[in-house]
């Protein structure tokens, strides 16, 4: 189907281009650019290894010293070990099969530690992701072979136009005090539905508590186990958490991104440590470990005799870890099949503990920000699926702008939106914002539809405190300056910390430093967040208040929230160029942060010039929220 060949020939794009990405910044940079740009732990310490299935053995490792890093290395991600004295000779691949803090796992090919990985100046380095496309790539070739033929498979007739979705037109309405009218709705229409549901969740509407009542709902109506889904590790981590709070048995593929007690123990490594059989496995591996310790001993210069004795010892070695993995299996079948909830990346849906079972049902949230071929990994082990998420916020990271241009950037959440509105239900009730926040945000990308619930439409700071701002900063002379690939404007960087530091002042008359409200600061362009990083450093006010701010890009605050958000526009120019900004999705999401003030600086002129700016500025003086930077330059 052509369906399938167009998003396979995207992909391939996809694919060469990420590709050559990696290989141009491997071959170019150093260790330590490597790890700045999260891509390498360096230095390393071992703290352990024993021996795995098969022929492998599982290292731990420890980063000493940077930890404060942030990484891009997770389970399931293909890595090497390597020495820093000589990484070209010195090295191993494996698979990180856990990372948790500042420690991880890597399962290696070897019998045992290569001499030289005893010698310190070790590392770990991320290799090129191609798992994740093979698995992508295999999906949709078997998407393709099934769609020519609808009967065969109805939900990929549905899922790609061909057919329409049907419902149970006897289904009871769902109650439950806990959720809303539009939320009750949802799960209605999730329970009627044969094939496809989609649930739409703008910023505040929740959306995860629908998703939780109605996965509850399933399970109690078709006693059938169901597959949750998304892109993120953190996605998956908040579903885990949340269905495991009403009672659910719920196992999570793959290790969390967070490291709490209580996700790690929703994981198969850890409901595996608890199990009755656990013990005969390590009598095993223990027994297993000391045959191999003593073949190794026959180093060099042994004779015949020695040599059959060091065989034999490793083919009693390999025999006993036949039944390790025999007996593991055993307890990965028991722990998946008791399951009612299986929880995991969209990629780690077909991880190789789960990877040859089938279910009616998958959900998959975030579908907003998923790339449609990993979709179809999880949906090609369903009769059902529901989507949930918002493809008014961010969209999925696209390393290839031919791809995006040709279609890739398009999800299947927005497309399945558009072929069938008979299965979309709209969270209409916002949980989040002030109504005065929340309303610029409902008319261009909610048709008006969203209602700020009464707990938050009213809230403020304080009593007189207005819960919108735009301060103009045109005229003032703060012009952008170009920083390589970004952008910074160190003049409206200086002003927006005045003018935090002046609503602080009047904020400490009402709060105390513990209960004091949180603050977001974000900008757009990463360079000006290190010039705003810098000035909160030097910003004498506000370090009571440390702990309460953060400072970071758009995209690093998708799906939190804050009580005051600042937004540095950072673009000013004669030529009314907005670059990026003009990605009004992420602006979406940097405006609906916030819950009880927001404070938008930016330069009217270069912003007008684009319709979606002009609108918000406008919104803005019919609000009486419209300040020029002017009024506080004397402050």
């Amino acid at each position: 189907m052509d369906y399938f060949k167009h998003l396979l020939e995207l992909l391939c794009i996809e694919r060469e281009e990420d590709r050559k990405a990696y290989l141009k910044f491997k071959e170019t940079s150093s260790v330590a650019e490597r790890r700045a740009n999260g891509y390498s732990w360096y230095p390393i310490a071992i703290r352990g290894s024993e021996i795995s299935r098969g022929d492998y053995l599982t290292v731990e490792v420890e980063r000493t010293t940077h930890q404060d890093v942030n990484h891009q290395l997770r389970f399931g991600a293909s890595a090497v070990l390597f020495s820093n004295h000589d990484p070209k000779e010195h090295n191993v691949e494996g698979t990180i099969t856990f990372q948790g803090g500042n420690r991880l796992k890597i399962n290696i090919r070897t019998d045992e530690l290569p001499e030289w990985a005893s010698n310190g100046k070790l590392g770990i380095d991320l290799l090129f992701d191609d798992n994740s496309y093979d698995e992508m790539q295999h999906a949709l070739k078997r998407a393709e072979a099934i769609s020519d033929d609808p009967k065969e498979n109805r939900l990929v007739g549905i899922l790609t136009g061909q057919i329409a979705p049907t419902f149970q037109a006897d289904a009871t309405a769902f109650t439950d005090p806990v959720l809303n009218t539009t939320q009750q709705a949802a799960v209605t229409r999730i329970l009627a539905a044969n094939e496809l549901a989609i649930v739409h969740g703008p910023p505040g509407t929740g959306k995860t508590t629908t998703l939780v009542q109605a996965i509850n709902a399933l399970i109690k109506k078709e006693h059938k186990q169901i597959l949750v889904v998304a892109p993120s590790n953190t996605a998956v981590d908040l579903l885990s958490e949340k269905l495991a709070e009403v009672g659910l048995n719920v196992l999570r593929v793959g290790n969390p991104a967070r490291v709490s007690e209580r996700l790690m123990s929703l994981t198969l490594d850890s409901k595996m440590a608890e199990h009755s059989a656990m013990k005969e496995i390590k009598k095993l591996k223990k027994q297993a470990s000391e045959f191999k310790n003593m073949a190794h001993k026959y180093k060099r210069n042994f004779g015949k005799a020695e040599r059959e004795q060091r065989k034999a010892l490793f083919d009693a070695a390999h025999k006993i870890m036949k039944d390790v993995g025999n007996t593991e299996q055993y307890i990965i079948d028991d722990l998946v099949g008791k399951a009612q909830v299986i929880t995991a990346t969209l990629v780690g849906a077909n991880h190789y503990t789960v990877r040859n079972i089938n279910y009616h049902t998958v959900v998959i949230d975030e579908a907003g920000q998923a790339l449609e071929p990993a979709c179809w990994i999880p949906i090609l082990k369903a009769e059902k699926v529901v989507l949930a998420g918002d493809h008014c916020q961010l969209s999925p990271t696209i390393k290839s702008n031919e791809a995006a241009r040709k279609g890739l950037s398009t999800t299947l959440f927005e497309k399945c939106i558009a072929l069938h509105p008979e299965a979309v239900v709209l969270l209409e009730e916002q949980y989040r914002m002030n109504e005065q926040i929340m309303g610029y945000s409902s008319a261009i990308f909610y048709q008006d539809k969203l209602k700020a619930h009464y707990s938050v439409a009213k809230h403020l700071l304080f009593a007189e405190d207005a819960p919108l701002a735009f301060v103009d900063t045109a005229g003032c002379g703060f012009n952008e300056v170009s920083e390589g690939t970004s952008t910074t404007n160190p003049e409206e960087a200086v002003f927006l910390f005045k003018h935090l530091t002046q609503l602080a002042t009047e904020l400490a008359a009402c709060y105390t430093v513990t209960d004091f409200p949180t603050i977001a600061v974000i900008s757009p362009y990463k360079q000006q967040i290190h010039v705003l990083n810098e000035l909160l450093l030097h910003s004498p006010v506000l370090q009571s208040y440390r702990n309460k701010i953060s400072v970071n890009t758009i995209d690093s605050f998708q799906g939190q929230e804050r009580d005051i958000v600042y937004i540095s526009m950072t673009r000013s120019n004669s030529e009314g160029s907005i670059g990026f900004l003009s990605d009004i999705r992420r602006m979406n999401v940097a405006m609906t942060r916030a819950r009880k003030k927001l404070v938008v600086i930016g330069d009217s002129a270069t912003l007008s010039q684009f319709p979606f700016y002009a609108g918000f500025i406008a919104y803005a003086e019919k609000l009486g929220a419209y300040q020029s930077a002017w009024e506080f330059m004397d402050v």
